[in-house]
């Protein structure tokens, strides 16, 4: 059985699928505001997603998070060092990459387990 939530036209921001849950990319609401409030952001989004999943971050396998300017990296790792469960670390890779949009500072995907 696959469950969508917030489902649009063009994609699904979560999907659980056999046992694990699948968040698409997030970005923040301000996309204006500093790469530690975009960060908190995009890790709110997630948690609500994984809630709304039935996880947690707890759960969670694995996270990928893509920055515009690696020069946020030590910023951004501030946020989400506060974040994270530290007895549940989930595997990460963190990548300099475009974003569609040229004021968005951070996005995130993430797996759990449902």
């Amino acid at each position: 059985m696959t469950d969508r939530f917030q489902k649009g036209s063009r994609m699904s921001q979560a999907v659980v699928h056999g046992g694990t849950v699948y968040i698409a990319g997030q970005v923040a609401a301000n996309r204006k505001g500093s790469i530690e409030g975009q960060t908190q952001d995009v890790l709110d989004q997630i948690e609500a997603l994984l809630k709304e999943a039935g996880s947690d971050k707890s759960k969670l396998l694995a996270v990928n998070i893509f920055l515009p300017s690696i020069a946020d990296f030590d910023a951004m790792n501030g946020v989400y060092d506060q974040w994270i469960d530290k007895a549940n670390p989930p595997v990460r890779a963190c990548v300099e990459a475009r974003l569609a949009d040229p004021d968005l500072r951070v996005e995130m995907t993430a797996v759990a387990a449902a």
